[in-house]
């Protein structure tokens, strides 16, 4: 049976917590209950992720739209920074807390937590779960404010569309709902996969993307790796859903955003000995895409998607064109991989090489293939990732705090905590619990362990 391991520092009564000791989340105790809400049995996890969400909305760290502060960007009324959007696969938890005391010493309130379709599926980490985790990971590290957490890349895919298309849609919507009911309050439909460059004219090739929903959202026009974006696509595909948004529901606000292709690749070029290819970004594409979307339409802007093989001398030209989001992934999931042992490393690498052979190119090094899949042991080797020996963990928090420092640094949101409380609004939420008798249930005692 579920416990409260924070004792009487935490209360819970009728349903409504109450955090009588603050000092309390940040302790070993939180490391304590996400772990439970990760790997408890349902109904201990239930109760965890329950009471996780409870004590965020007791303190101030709730899950939020950030649609009101992208819009007063499109109207002018804020501006000069780059939003990351940050993709946490793997050590999820480590590396939230690495992301969130980097956000605290630099005063930012303008990130974005997500997770992507396809994610969400080979990390094993389902919206419920990340939400949890994401809110657990600035509790323990004493966050304060609105936490933007992600959809990312809620992708149409183009096969599947093409054999049934009213299953593959209504996929995609029933994930956005289970991600909305968890915490999600911004989703990025991404339909790019079923733009038909084979068709004569933009309208023909755009007419297949997404209506708007009433949540913060983002469109996408071009698909990352692809040839870049236009000025006469972004256009094309802003009339053609404001018109159809006017027709179906009309009143409902559009979007917050569009993202564009300028020059990426997600996860980057993979060359035969592994390393990634140099990338050439067209910033004067992502200025006047940003230009046009906020003038025209009042978006906050364009958004660069797989920009973290990017060197680093790259990112301090994002807010400088006035880039409205960038999102990141590969990098880190490179740093974890970089700071295991060997011999884990390895014992990944011969489970890829059954579990992913299906994936391997003829021409693939072992170097390529491994690079490239990687990403698919996430899931399977998840426990192990979260329970790695503290000196890699201690490791991997100190790199992972600093190229997260960097990133804030270079995308120029330093000090945007002002302008977030300045726009967002958070809704304090409250859900049912789950299983009432959690507030009878013997609490551990004050002299408890409740270190992992």
């Amino acid at each position: 049976m579920f416990a409260n391991p924070f004792n009487r520092a935490v209360t819970v009564l009728d349903g409504r917590v109450t955090v009588h000791d603050e000092s309390a989340i940040a302790s070993p105790a939180m490391d304590k209950l996400v772990h439970t809400a990760v790997f408890g049995d349902p109904d201990d996890r239930d109760d965890a992720r329950w009471l996780i969400w409870e004590i965020g909305q007791a303190v101030g760290v709730q899950p939020s739209s950030i649609h009101d502060l992208y819009l007063a960007r499109g109207r002018g009324e804020c501006g000069g920074f780059t939003v990351p959007a940050m993709n946490i696969r793997g050590m999820a938890y480590d590396t939230g807390r690495s992301l969130f005391r980097a956000a605290i010493k630099l005063k930012v309130g303008a990130l974005i937590l997500e997770i992507a379709r396809s994610e969400i599926a080979y990390t094993d980490q389902r919206p419920a779960e990340y939400v949890a985790v994401m809110l657990a990971a600035a509790l323990r590290e004493g966050f304060r404010g609105p936490v933007f957490i992600q959809g990312d890349h809620f992708q149409v895919n183009a096969k599947k569309f093409a054999v049934d298309p009213v299953t593959e849609v209504n996929g995609v919507k029933q994930l956005a709902r289970e991600a909305i009911a968890a915490g999600f309050y911004n989703i990025d439909v991404d339909t790019s996969t079923l733009v038909d460059l084979s068709k004569p004219t933009l309208k023909e090739q755009q007419r297949t993307n997404p209506e708007g929903v009433n949540i913060s959202i983002g469109g996408e026009i071009g698909e990352v790796g692809t040839q870049n974006s236009t000025v006469e696509e972004l256009v094309t595909y802003m009339d053609g859903f404001n018109e159809t948004l006017k027709k179906r529901s009309p009143g409902t606000e559009g979007l917050s955003k569009i993202s564009v292709q300028s020059g990426t690749t997600h996860g980057g070029v993979v060359l035969p000995d592994g390393s990634i290819a140099d990338v050439k970004i067209d910033f004067d594409t992502l200025a006047r895409l940003s230009k046009v979307a906020r003038e025209k339409y009042g978006l906050s802007g364009a958004v660069q998607h797989g920009a973290s093989t990017l060197p680093d001398s790259a990112f301090h030209n994002f807010p400088r064109t006035e880039t409205a989001e960038i999102h990141l992934a590969t990098n880190f999931q490179t740093m974890l991989y970089d700071n295991i042992s060997t011999e884990f490393r390895n014992e990944i690498y011969e489970w890829l090489r059954e579990n992913a052979k299906d994936e391997r190119k003829a021409s693939d090094t072992d170097e390529q293939f491994f690079y490239k899949t990687r990403k698919k042991a996430l899931g399977p080797f998840k426990k192990r990732f979260w329970e790695l020996p503290a000196d890699v963990r201690a490791r991997l928090a100190r790199a992972y705090e600093e190229k997260f420092g960097f990133l804030f640094t270079q995308l120029a949101v330093a000090n945007t905590r002002a302008v977030v409380d300045r726009f967002v609004r958070p809704v304090e939420q409250h859900r049912p619990q789950p299983h009432p008798d959690l507030a009878v249930v013997e609490a551990a005692p004050d002299d408890a362990d409740l270190s992992d």
